[in-house]
């Protein structure tokens, strides 16, 4: 029987012309009758997923033999969007508005390239066919009108109302928050219409912001009864056959240090100190593949969660709770089925031995890392001594050998970004009552360390031992980019060194150090975080960028991310059989691939959904605070205002409208707003006085007015500055503007105006595009855009982990990513004021 793979190959052969299926029907040698129905339906499979096409002349061919790519829509509130190409290496693809041909966000596109740059580098095309749509229903205002009404998306990259005839209301009313279903989709200038499905709530009323939020997301709130059918089966304690051919550690001091408010315990460690000199490091991780059987209704929802989401009130699991917080949770006293990872570091950390193999532990206790950093620092209360006295030597130890892992990882090159962290804190109704500064204390860093140094060992050994296998990766940054932060950098008389377009991670984390306790440091880290690419999973080692690391996967939470108990359930399969065969080893990689890009999205949505409950949450918290004033730092400077961070973390805007007191220009490389007329400079990093002017709860944005300002200490004098930013505007050839400023302001047609705010709005996307800022989908109003999660290591800001988001788990998750953030490349001002200027120079 043909395969899909074999047509595909064939005609992406060089010497392959269009065929017809009775020309393919005789290329492949087709004779029964069933191998022709097989054979038309396989064709016409491929047709309707957009991997082949079907020409007038009724030809088969491949899209990118037609000049035409497959890939996903990533839309823009502005109207446009950006074709994301299938193939890895292709450059994204800019729609204009007018091209969209009724195509939505995430869908599933093919796209007709109609413009290339000179260097083939920046792409235009037009959408030819929706192959697959990625939204059935939205989540939205309800707006009633005399026989009929409209939904407004709160997604804003949905840029049209959806219409809803009157017998398509079912019961809802004006104000209502509400999910709908699209019935049909937009066309030409018809808008798309739906029917309600489910009403949320009053949008002011109690919970249904989060609501809303976990609906737009299309976020799981229960398991399927087949799910927890199955997870009710799984047994509550562990039986003698469980045991066998597993390595008994019950007789080992092993301790799980967590968050207070953790529930899902899924590591444990213990250190000992060898006879040789040598310390002895054991990672114990709860073997959940044990009770997630392959293909089960468990590890099919598992796999389309991909991972469990922590909103500010609430987590939503990838396992039920019977799993999550019971027989796969290493509470301590009790038995506990785990896989086990023992490494042997010498004096300079080095691993000189180490061991994989399935295990059984119990645990002594279940420390806190308020309670470990409390006893390491001496600050403990005496019955708190005295409880935990024989656990004394072995936290001593664990924060010896933890200094002398980090000590080794920062000196060949791992970058170490130590952004603070918040948390909200809400009471049983769901308001928040207040946002508290996470630290990153000895205990955090303990448990950082010791699962760095698991993930890569175990990526290491099974690396060698060539087995389908998940990594974590993290790719070197986009050299535009990371040209225009060493430029940046400049600016405060720091430089990094490297090599052409290249720089190697360990002259960054130099310049982190250099600028450590520095009034930039906040800033110059924030933008070189930007710079960076997103970590991601794929089935092939490339390393780790932020981490200076060869190999690294995601081995310490089966709990909570999928990828981690994909390896897991390859590991005991390696270990138990001693390998796999051929036919095993074909399969599973033949999967790895599918399953990586379905975690890395599944993780995305969730970084998204927390981003945006955490925003709205700010927003609530600073609703009564309108008219207070606060300190706060520039945090980022955009062609259309400046945002600014307060000291708990809260951001807000000054437009640039409410800016009365000259007219500023918006200098990208420099991050810079630049009065015409006082030469005043609003940059990254300056402090400022502000009063919280305006709250939107819809938008969740908040609104500041400057009050005062104090000017941030400089390395280079004010004369110097100005000169680099307007000798920097003449090579671009805009005199006192930036070329983007210009783009988006004077003369500029709608079109580069337009692509101008496009090719900002890409740059946080796999590194592509401008100066490592986008602006998000409110920016062309003056809106918010999102901001990346406050991380807490390195791994935290290079793509360690994935969101935990609990208490002081996100140390331990080393969560965020080297994320899109907001800013540069945004169109530039063109409102009445400047409009005004222009008349009058005519």
């Amino acid at each position: 029987m043909v395969q899909r793979n074999d047509v595909l190959d064939f005609m992406r052969e060089t010497a392959y012309k269009p065929m017809t299926y009775q020309e393919l029907e005789k290329y492949f040698q087709i004779e029964s009758a069933q191998d022709f129905k097989d054979f038309i339906k396989l064709l016409n499979e491929l047709e309707n997923e957009g991997h082949i096409i079907r020409t007038r002349t009724e030809r088969y061919g491949v899209p990118e033999r037609m000049n035409l790519l497959r890939g996903k829509l990533q839309a823009h509130a502005k109207g446009f969007g950006f074709l994301i190409p299938e193939e890895r290496d292709h450059p994204d693809v800019y729609i204009h508005a007018n091209d969209m041909g009724g195509a939505m966000n995430g869908d599933i596109i093919l796209v007709r390239i109609t413009t290339k740059s000179a260097a083939g580098g920046k792409l235009e095309g037009e959408v030819v066919r929706v192959v697959n749509r990625a939204n059935t229903q939205i989540v939205g205002l309800f707006q009633m009108n005399e026989g009929y009404a409209f939904v407004i998306a709160d997604d804003k990259r949905v840029v049209r109302d959806i219409f809803i005839p009157k017998d398509s209301f079912n019961g809802a009313m004006d104000g209502h928050k509400v999910v709908v279903r699209i019935v049909t989709y937009p066309e030409g200038r018809a808008a798309a219409e739906g029917e309600v499905i489910e009403i949320l709530g009053h949008k002011n009323d109690p919970g249904v912001d989060i609501i809303s939020v976990i609906r737009k997301h299309q976020l799981p709130e229960t398991f399927p009864d087949e799910v927890l059918a199955e997870a009710t089966e799984v047994p509550e304690v562990i039986a003698e056959t469980d045991l066998v051919g597993r390595r008994d550690l019950r007789n080992k001091r092993i301790v799980t240090i967590d968050g207070e408010d953790a529930k899902d315990l899924d590591d444990a460690v213990n250190v000992e100190l060898l006879e040789n000199g040598n310390y002895l490091l054991g990672v114990h991780i709860a073997d959940v593949s044990y009770y997630v059987h392959e293909g089960a209704p468990l590890d099919r929802e598992a796999y389309n969660r991909g991972c469990s989401v922590y909103l500010v009130d609430r987590v939503i699991p990838m396992l039920p709770h019977r799993l999550s917080n019971g027989i796969c949770s290493l509470n301590p006293q009790v038995d506990r089925l785990t896989m086990s990872c023992e490494m042997e570091f010498d004096a300079n950390a080095n691993v000189v031995r180490h061991d994989v193999f399935t295990s059984v532990i119990k645990t002594s206790e279940r420390m806190t890392y308020t309670n470990v950093r409390k006893l390491l620092s001496g600050d403990a209360e005496p019955e708190l001594t005295e409880k935990y006295a024989y656990l004394m030597d072995d936290f001593r130890l664990m924060e010896e050998l933890a200094m002398r892992l980090r000590g080794r990882r920062m000196k060949r090159g791992a970058i170490d970004f130590d952004f603070e962290e918040s948390k909200i804190l809400v009471n049983e109704s769901g308001k928040p009552t207040d946002i508290v500064k996470r630290e990153r204390t000895i205990a955090e860093q303990i448990i950082e360390e010791f699962m760095l140094a698991a993930n890569e060992t175990v990526a290491e050994h099974f690396h060698w031992m060539k087995v389908p296998f998940l990594y974590r990766i993290h790719e070197d940054p986009d050299s535009e980019k990371l040209m225009h932060f060493m430029e940046f950098i400049t600016n405060f008389g720091y430089a990094v060194r490297g090599k052409g377009n290249t720089v190697h991670p360990r002259a960054l984390q130099t310049l982190l150090e250099e600028i450590k306790g520095t009034k930039e440091e906040t800033v110059i880290s924030k933008v070189m975080l930007r710079s960076m690419k997103q970590a991601k999973y794929d089935a092939q080692s490339t390393g780790h960028f932020g981490l200076a690391a060869e190999f690294y996967s995601h081995f310490t939470s089966p709990i909570r991310r999928y990828p981690d108990l994909i390896i897991h359930r390859v590991m005991r399969e390696v270990l138990e059989k001693g390998g796999m065969d051929d036919k095993r080893h074909e399969y599973l990689s033949a999967r790895m691939d599918d399953i990586a890009k379905q975690s890395s999205e599944r993780e995305r949505v969730a970084v998204d959904a927390e981003r945006e409950t955490e925003a709205l949450k700010k927003a609530e918290y600073m609703m009564d605070k309108v008219g207070e004033e606060f300190e706060g730092m520039i945090s980022s400077v955009t062609s259309f205002g400046i945002f600014v961070e307060l000291d708990n973390t809260v951001e807000g805007l000054i437009r640039l409208s409410d800016m009365h007191d000259d007219y500023y220009h918006y200098h990208e490389a420099q991050h810079a707003l630049i009065g015409e007329r006082t030469s005043k400079i609003y940059r990254l990093g300056d402090e400022l006085k502000v009063r919280v002017a305006r709250v939107s709860m819809e938008d969740h944005t908040i609104d500041f007015e400057m009050v005062d300002m104090k000017p941030r200490q400089q390395k280079v004098s004010l004369v110097g500055a100005l000169k680099a930013v307007r000798g920097g505007d003449k090579q671009r050839g805009r005199g006192g503007r930036s070329a983007s400023a210009a783009a988006g302001g004077r003369g500029a047609r709608g079109g580069d105006r337009e692509r101008s705010a496009a090719e900002g709005a890409r740059s946080g996307r796999r590194g592509k595009g401008g100066t490592g800022a986008t602006a998000s989908a409110g920016s062309a109003g003056g809106g918010k855009s999102r901001k990346p999660r406050k991380g807490a290591s390195a791994g935290a800001a290079v793509g360690a982990g994935a969101p935990r988001g609990t208490g002081a788990d996100a140390a331990k998750a080393r969560a965020l990513d080297a994320a899109p953030v907001k800013g540069a490349g945004e169109a530039g001002r063109s409102g009445p004021r400047r409009r005004k200027k222009k008349q009058a120079k005519k």
